[in-house]
This record gives C-alpha cells, sequence and structure tokens, in this order.
C-alpha cells in the first residue's frame, strides 16, 4: 500500500507531465496564445530564462488551461467521479471562451485529467492526493525558479520537435 505522501509525490510528477504534455500537444511553447503570456515569456526571457518555456508557463498561467482546469477537474473528480471532472471541463471550455482562449488545450486537459485521475483511484490513490499534486506540480512549474524552469521546458520542447 502506497502511503499519502508517496500518492501526493506520484500525482504531482503525473499532474506535471499532463500539464506539459497538453501544451506540447497544442504547441503552445511556440508563442503565448493568450492574453499576459507574451508579457510572462519576456520577463522570464529577461531574467536568463528561456522565451519557449516562458511562453509555456505564460499560457499555463494566463489561461483557465493546464493548470487550473487539471485541478479543477480533480476537483471534480474528488466530489463526484466522471461526471464531476467532466463537469469541470464543460466549466473550463466557457471560462477559455470568456477569455477569448479557443479552449482547446485547457479542455482536453481537464478531460484527461479527469480520465487519469480517474484511473489512478481504480488503482487506490485518492482524488485528493491528485489536488495536492497538482497545486505542487503548479509551483514547481510557475513559482519556485522561473528560469531554470522555463529552461527545462524549452529543452523538453525541442526535444519533442
Amino acid at each position: 500500500m502506497i502511503g499519502d505522501l508517496e500518492q501526493i509525490l506520484i500525482a504531482a510528477v503525473v499532474s506535471w507531465v499532463l500539464f506539459v504534455s497538453i501544451d506540447i500537444m497544442f504547441s503552445l511553447p511556440k508563442k503565448g496564445g493568450v492574453s499576459g503570456a507574451r508579457g510572462i515569456a519576456a520577463q522570464i526571457e529577461a531574467t536568463g530564462g528561456s522565451r519557449n518555456g516562458g511562453n509555456m508557463m505564460g499560457n499555463i498561467v494566463s489561461s483557465p488551461d493546464a493548470s487550473a482546469g487539471t485541478l479543477l477537474a480533480a476537483c471534480g473528480v474528488f466530489i463526484a467521479g466522471i461526471p464531476g471532472g467532466l463537469l469541470a471541463a464543460l466549466l473550463v471550455y466557457i471560462g477559455n471562451r470568456i477569455c477569448y482562449d479557443p479552449g482547446y488545450a485547457g479542455t482536453t486537459g481537464a478531460v484527461m485529467a479527469t480520465f487519469v485521475i480517474y484511473g489512478f483511484t481504480m488503482a487506490g490513490f485518492s482524488a485528493a492526493s491528485f489536488i495536492a499534486g497538482m497545486v505542487i506540480a503548479i509551483l514547481t512549474i510557475q513559482g519556485i525558479a522561473l528560469a531554470p524552469a522555463s529552461r527545462l521546458l524549452d529543452l523538453i520542447w525541442r526535444w519533442r520537435s
């Protein structure tokens, strides 16, 4: 049996991979896709970070996308299983549309997170572990060290393309 701390750490890694893979799948590191992303990328680049990684970070912060969408999906699964996660995905789509963001990445991320989290709950994980894990993943992408995180994201992007 995996303990709570281990579940949270595994959930953080899974969430981090989910955030990054969704943005890469939609080619969001190439440019700031939403209002504010370009400004964040420019600021990160000015402090020694990577513009592409900064664009990815800006997209995550500025849109109800990977971070907010997957976190809402985790909350939805925690409350009501798959229907709760899918309702969260619908709310993410509506939020994206309000922000004039097409919403494909955020909605896809929330739907994928719903099924990933639900799958992990079938394996004995708690949806609450994913809520905590996603907060940790968001902090590692956004809050701890922006320049190194942006360079890592850029390296992943260049490896992929």
